[in-house]
């Protein structure tokens, strides 16, 4: 005899999509693209207060890239620092999980600029 129910094949049978990396980063508490977050839990910067300069060129094709990591700040005041520096090197670059890049091998001006802000400022790498 056979079954009037119809089968189910493929990513169907598991419940539809299981990952896709369209919508970016998710809020950890509803789930949600980070622009579309529901519970709106405030991100907290954390770490020792230590903003860290380094120069990085992995990945990069051999370019290098001034990285800044750890400044204690929300979001949009990183946005706006990160302005100020790529500004004030007359490049280019990006803020993005809280890490400012700077194009080019900026390691000193950045330093010095950070520092006249009040920053606690060390070098990092090589």
């Amino acid at each position: 005899m056979a079954s009037s129910k119809p089968r189910i094949s493929g990513l169907a049978a598991l419940g539809g999509l299981v990952y896709s990396t369209d919508s970016g980063r998710m809020c950890p508490d509803c789930r949600q693209p980070i622009a579309q977050c529901t519970c709106k839990a405030p991100v907290v910067p954390t770490g020792d207060g230590v903003v860290r300069v380094s120069r990085e060129t992995k990945g990069r094709g051999g370019k290098a890239v001034t990285v800044v990591k750890g400044a204690l700040m929300e979001p949009a005041a990183l946005v706006d620092l990160g302005k100020q520096l790529k500004a004030a090197c007359g490049s280019g670059g990006t803020v993005k999980d809280g890490v400012i890049e700077v194009q080019g091998d900026h390691c000193e001006r950045v330093m010095q600029l950070l520092k006249s802000q009040g920053f606690t400022v060390k070098r990092a790498g090589g």
